[in-house]
């Protein structure tokens, strides 16, 4: 079984437009943006994360908008709700306040124990906030006061048309089943990062998803350095899984598998961080480009990305 796991550290969608996007997660979610860059693999595409005042791991949700994107299909094998955690006794205030600004599908739900609070992205994203004791320090810089501000992730829900072999996965990642409700198993680290949880919902008659704007792309596990990565990538690799090379994503670096239940995994590291190239106060305020791109900024900023007002 791998120790290395530390929770979550990132977890990657895809959406329809950089501009509503970026409202969303700044203005009706309270994140910061923490880096505006671009999809490494089609620089004409922004890649934008939010999270918590430096980005740290575990509360860091990020995007690739490809405009005009036609939404997903929900379905089995892929990630169906990402879940934040936030105080107890918030949820009510948060209701409240994603009516005002015009949220849908806001649904008041108690799961495995825990208060929760059901809602829609812009692309028909699914996301929870769920009621936790969680010490860690959130961002408030976008008008939410600390009494209800978001303290990272909570967990991921996976939707599966056969949990089996994924459930083994998480058990050799660290994770141990915890509980169960309906189709909803949950399994968690016994400690972490805070973002500690991954429940799977199994549905065997589940369409197969088909992925969109509003789908997640992928979900990234936390490791603290290169060398519990690469132990990570062995042990992966002797069990049979087919996992890519390392590859230097500039705030941190990455590796790849697709799991049996057909959710596509990450693992990266907590080095080097998002202030690498810039310095925390001003984190996410200027498009910054791998080295590999920076010859094409102002054909990108003139042609492809458009601008975001903050």
């Amino acid at each position: 079984m791998l120790t290395q796991i530390n929770g979550l550290h990132h977890v990657t969608s895809l959406a329809s437009g950089a501009q509503e996007n970026n409202n969303f997660f700044t203005k009706v979610l309270g994140l910061r943006r923490v880096k505006k860059t671009v999809n490494f693999d089609a620089p004409e595409v922004y890649h934008l994360y939010y999270g918590n005042e430096t980005g740290a791991p575990g509360t860091v949700m990020t995007y690739f908008p490809f405009p005009g994107a036609r939404r997903g299909r929900p379905g089995a094998g892929e990630v169906a709700v990402t879940a934040f955690a936030i105080p107890k006794g918030s949820r009510d205030w948060w209701a409240d306040h994603l009516v005002t600004h015009g949220v849908q599908g806001i649904d008041k739900q108690e799961t495995l124990g825990q208060a929760r609070l059901r809602f829609d992205g812009p692309d028909g994203d699914g996301f929870a906030l769920v009621e936790t004791e969680d010490d860690r320090t959130p961002w408030t810089g976008n008008g939410i006061d600390a009494d209800h501000a978001i303290r990272g992730f909570h967990s991921t829900q996976m939707r599966l048309a056969d949990s089996g072999a994924t459930s083994e996965l998480l058990r050799f990642m660290g994770y141990q089943q915890q509980d169960t409700q309906g189709d909803i198993t949950r399994f968690a680290l016994a400690s972490g990062n805070g973002a500690n949880v991954i429940d799977i919902e199994t549905l065997p008659n589940a369409p197969k998803a088909v992925e969109g704007a509003g789908s997640v792309h992928h979900v990234a596990f936390s490791v603290t350095d290169r060398a519990a990565q690469d132990d990570v990538r062995k042990a992966l690799l002797d069990t049979g899984h087919q996992v890519t090379p390392v590859i230097d994503r500039d705030y941190f670096w990455a590796i790849y598998f697709r799991t049996p239940g057909g959710v596509l995994f990450e693992v990266a590291t907590d080095e080097p961080g998002f202030d690498r190239d810039e310095d925390v106060s001003t984190l996410g305020q200027a498009l910054r480009l791998p080295s590999q791109h920076t010859h094409l900024r102002s054909v990108l900023e003139s042609n492809y990305l458009e601008p975001i007002h903050d």
